[in-house]
């Protein structure tokens, strides 16, 4: 039986900056690449992305909680039932909104259910 991409050994890379490079905020993405300066990143239905490694927070194993992403102060929310705030799926790279601190959530999309990471304080200011 073949194992999936997934079930790989491997890294996976997300922003750490307020960059705009081709990633989305908060997405996890397996690395394919590694040098000294730069990471290759595998982006889903575009060819690999080529992002500075300052700019990237990376994991030797698959992320397993959801990221908690602040909307830019410069955009809008998505949608009206969005808040200051959205999720980010570990497994698909799912947005969700989020407007109580739910300790787990189910994902929309690949219905899996993971913790949610409010500890982080991804890309807070400061």
């Amino acid at each position: 039986m073949e194992q999936t991409r997934d079930a790989l050994p491997g890294a996976w890379a997300r922003l750490i900056q307020d960059v705009s490079c081709g990633l989305r905020r908060g997405a996890w993405y397996r690395v394919v690449g590694l040098t000294p300066e730069d990471v290759v990143l595998q982006v889903p239905r575009r060819e690999r992305v080529r992002v500075p490694r300052r700019f990237l927070e990376t994991l030797f194993s698959r992320p397993q909680r959801w990221t908690v992403v602040p909307v830019p102060a410069t955009d809008a929310p998505p949608s009206d039932h969005w808040h200051e705030r959205y999720a980010v799926c570990p497994a698909c790279r799912a947005r969700a909104p989020i407007a109580a601190f739910a300790a787990e959530l189910r994902c929309p999309k690949c219905e899996g259910l993971f913790d949610v990471a409010w500890d982080e304080g991804y890309l807070a200011a400061g």
